[in-house]
């Protein structure tokens, strides 16, 4: 703006966006008192809180959490998920009980809350999603905020998928007898026999693939869309759309049901479970340390990889959340708490898996040994001599203790004979042996055992309320962790962005609503997050402690928190946590290398799972899921490298903003530097520093103004920069 310009006055209504180096490059490079100014950042007291979340008088301002509580329970729903209720008690019964308890909560303490903290710091610090904060901490890693997106986006198409299926059974227990109670009955003119698909495995499991997936023999048998399984998926996506169309306004909310309600229905589950025959079978055969299988390495890295899945590290989600924070908020205490929820919601929901599965494996013991009975009595006489039975033995009431009697005593006299003889052992520990995880334990074992109990609608109608609830808090965190760093970048309405998503998301997902849908729920599950995932998070932690230096971020975290964090985050980010991460990386890789890529079919002529390969268009899909996901990390860093982007180094960050009122000059001002913008604090402020205002120095000063989209404009004082802190968060 040259010196000697007319007296102006008009309002520029547009928005623009534009870095601190581009408006100072505007500015009249003559001007010898311009030059010698600089940028500085000042503590101005009144403004340091001044974040959007305390209130401001914008049109439209970055929300914030109505209450600690709230924010608190949406950390909780994104990493208290499915996997808590139907991956860690099946890890639980395959490591070794009670003793895998020991590794899983020593990666927890050394790998899950160090990573967890920082997660929260980076977001809380920097006030952005994803994508900004990696941005700003290393620009050559900026691909790391867009693999997160990518992942997440992946996750949230087959995780919607889960959610659609519990809504079925939800849908379908308000009937008394449940329809999975027992094997329909076929008519064949005058005769009536039991579903031959159903007689050869059970009730359930027919119900799970026949009924509700009506699954196809193989993933290159599509078999055309499930209809009802189509607007399952339809009704799930709308709920996620309406509870996230206004962000953390609408979710949050939400998230007072979605994050409570498991809690409730866990421990009535459990109550009424313990009342139940055979329950403490269950919870001892749980809590029975098989210390031997600790000691395999085999253990370590499954209870490492839960611990880093069961926090949802690496998704966005976790920044997402905190970046809605106050800046001084004890990020610190909500790791430890969050983390420590985490863990005994995993142990609760173990003890109520095992309790109903100890109830369950007493039923079918019990039915086991009805059946036998009757084989034995059939044999009396012939093969068998009635002297071997024991006289106190009533056949009318046989409990498994005299049946295993009987057995070994047949057995000892009848023993080259006693395997024509066809009769099983009946054990129960054989049956809580049967380790069943993910959707066989949800849809199958669990579904079974709640026909048993009194009142069995009402507990399935329970149970399957509580996965809706469990995957729909996940549902939040996973999308949150794609809207968020999209919206901080790209400008875009949040409302139509987020109906765009989730209607994209829709269209996608109707791959996993064929009848070969739930072969391909597993690829993704397999293949999009696990080797993704823990790049994104090695890279991240790489990105703190030695790309912007572990002291650095000691001294923000110090700034931010009022305190410095314990000594052991120093060691565990610098050092300990990167190995393990990495070998965790090398493991997983080679578990894949050596393990030919396959997945479990269901043959309905069999009616048994059988394991198949995929086919050479699988295999390549399952190539292209990890290459897409990690595939921004690369991209970003080689376009950086040779400056075909611009990274944003040479200024503090990127800033939308709505351009000042041009005001009058004061009659016969030889200098009008002073009044060429006005100043402005940030709200939003796309700067990493919240509660910091950039200002130019000026003899006036006018009502804050703000751009049409409701972010604060920012205007720039120009002084020495003495004051200039060496810290970038």
């Amino acid at each position: 703006m040259p010196k000697n310009s007319k007296v102006v006055k008009k309002e520029l209504d547009d928005d623009v966006t534009e870095s601190v180096r581009d408006l100072l490059s505007n500015e009249d490079t003559c001007d010898d008192s311009f030059k010698k100014s600089s940028l500085i950042v000042s503590d101005v007291q009144e403004d340091k809180d001044r974040d959007l979340e305390d209130g401001s008088d914008t049109e439209e301002e970055r929300p914030a959490w109505n209450s600690k509580l709230q924010y608190i329970l949406a950390q909780v729903g994104f990493s208290v998920g499915l996997g808590n209720v139907w991956r860690f008690p099946y890890l639980c019964q395959k490591n070794g009980g009670g003793a895998y308890l020991v590794p899983y909560l020593l990666l927890l303490i050394v790998i899950g809350i160090p990573l967890f903290f920082l997660e929260l710091a980076v977001g809380q610090r920097i006030r952005r999603g994803s994508i900004g904060a990696w941005n700003y901490i290393s620009p050559r890693l900026g691909g790391l905020g867009f693999a997160s997106c990518m992942v997440c986006f992946f996750v949230a198409l087959y995780y919607n998928v889960i959610i659609g299926w519990s809504l079925f059974y939800f849908s379908k227990s308000f009937q008394q007898p449940l329809p999975w109670h027992e094997c329909p009955l076929v008519k064949n003119g005058t005769n009536t026999y039991v579903e031959p698909e159903c007689d050869k495995s059970s009730a359930t499991t027919y119900f799970w693939y026949r009924e509700a997936l009506d699954i196809s023999n193989s993933i290159s048998e599509s078999g055309g869309l499930n209809l009802k399984m189509t607007l399952c998926l339809l009704i799930a996506w709308v709920m996620v759309c309406m509870a996230m169309i206004k962000g953390i306004q609408s979710s949050g909310k939400v998230m007072y049901f979605s994050s409570l309600f498991p809690y409730v229905v866990l421990i009535c589950f459990l109550v009424r479970a313990l009342l139940l025959k055979g329950s403490l079978d269950g919870i001892q055969h749980m809590f029975t340390p098989k210390l031997e299988i600790m000691l395999e390495a085999k253990v370590w890295r499954e209870a490492a990889t839960q611990v880093f899945f069961a926090l949802g590290l690496g998704f966005g989600g976790v920044i997402a959340f905190s970046s809605y924070n106050k800046r001084d908020n004890n990020c610190h205490f909500d790791a430890v708490l969050v983390s420590s929820i985490n863990f005994l919601t995993s142990v609760l929901a173990t003890l109520v898996v095992f309790a109903v599965l100890g109830f369950k494996a007493n039923v079918m013991n019990t039915k086991c040994v009805a059946m036998n009975v009757k084989k034995i009595i059939g044999y009396l006489g012939n093969e068998i001599s009635p002297d071997l039975i024991p006289k106190h033995i009533d056949f009318s009431h046989v409990t498994p203790e005299d049946y295993r009697q009987m057995t070994d005593i047949i057995h000892g006299v009848k023993e080259d004979s006693y395997a024509a003889l066809g009769l099983e052992t009946c054990d129960i520990e054989d049956e809580l042996n049967k380790a069943v995880q993910g959707t066989g334990l949800a849809f199958i074992a669990f579904t079974e055992a709640m026909t048993h109990f009194p009142a069995s609608p009402f507990w399935s109608v329970m149970f399957f309320l509580m996965l809706v609830n469990l995957g729909l808090g996940s549902m939040f965190g996973t999308i949150e962790g794609i809207i968020t760093p999209m919206v901080d970048t790209f400008k875009v309405r949040k409302e139509f962005f987020t109906a765009g998503c989730c209607l994209l998301a829709f269209s996608i997902g109707l791959l996993f609503v064929q009848r070969s849908g739930n072969y391909f729920v597993a690829m993704f599950d397999d293949y999009s997050a696990t080797v993704p995932l823990l790049i994104v998070v090695v890279l991240e932690n790489v990105a703190v402690a030695w790309v912007y230096g572990v002291d650095r971020f000691f001294e923000d975290l110090k700034d931010m928190l009022g305190f410095s964090p314990f000594r052991f985050y120093y060691y565990m980010w610098k050092y300990f946590t990167p190995c393990v991460l990495l070998a965790l990386l090398a493991a997983s890789a080679i578990q894949l290398g050596m393990t030919p890529p396959s997945y479990n079919a269901w043959i309905e002529e069999l009616a048994q799972e059988k394991a198949l390969l995929y086919p050479p268009w699988g295999l390549a899909m399952c190539g292209s899921l990890v290459a897409l996901a990690v595939l921004p990390v690369p991209v970003v860093f080689v376009l950086r490298f040779f400056d075909l982007i611009s990274d944003g180094s040479s200024s503090l960050s990127n800033v939308s903003y709505k351009k000042g009122r041009i005001i009058k000059e004061s009659p016969g001002a030889e200098d009008d530097d002073t009044s060429l913008i006005q100043g402005k604090s940030p709200s939003e402020a796309p700067s990493p520093m919240p509660g910091k205002s950039i200002y130019r120095k000026q003899s006036g000063s006018q009502d804050v103004d703000t751009a049409p989209n409701g972010r604060y404009g920012i205007g720039y004082l120009m002084t020495d920069g003495s004051d200039m802190p060496e810290s970038g968060l």
